[in-house]
């Protein structure tokens, strides 16, 4: 299940990247969250010290951004299109990657209403 959840998150920055636009690493993306600038961001979970990234999902609970973890940094490296690892990227315009980032975003029902 995780690594399907990784696999769309990486999806997404892959088309972004093509299609809109996305900043990589950790200053960049903290940046960017607080400017309003972001749309997704992916950090990576094998980060050391993970010290680096903690701040990041509290920030973008914060913000109101969609923030997810990947397992590897060299797999968020490779969808951010760098030949090593990145801690973290952000997209800050998704271009065709909008409906996917979307799709995250999108809560699931828990309560119906009956009549």
């Amino acid at each position: 299940m995780a690594e399907q959840a990784d696999e769309k998150v990486l999806e997404a920055i892959e088309v972004a990247k093509n299609t809109g636009k996305i900043k990589k690493g950790i200053n960049e993306v903290t940046k960017l969250i607080e400017r309003g600038s972001a749309k997704l961001v992916a950090y990576a979970k094998d980060v050391n010290p993970p010290e680096l990234t903690m701040h990041l999902e509290p920030l973008c609970k914060e913000k109101e951004v969609v923030c997810k973890a990947v397992e590897k940094k060299e797999d968020l490296g490779s969808a951010a299109g760098l030949p090593v690892g990145t801690s973290a990227v952000v997209v800050t315009e998704p271009g065709e990657a909008g409906k996917l980032i979307d799709a995250m975003t999108i809560k699931p029902k828990t309560e119906e209403k009956t009549e």
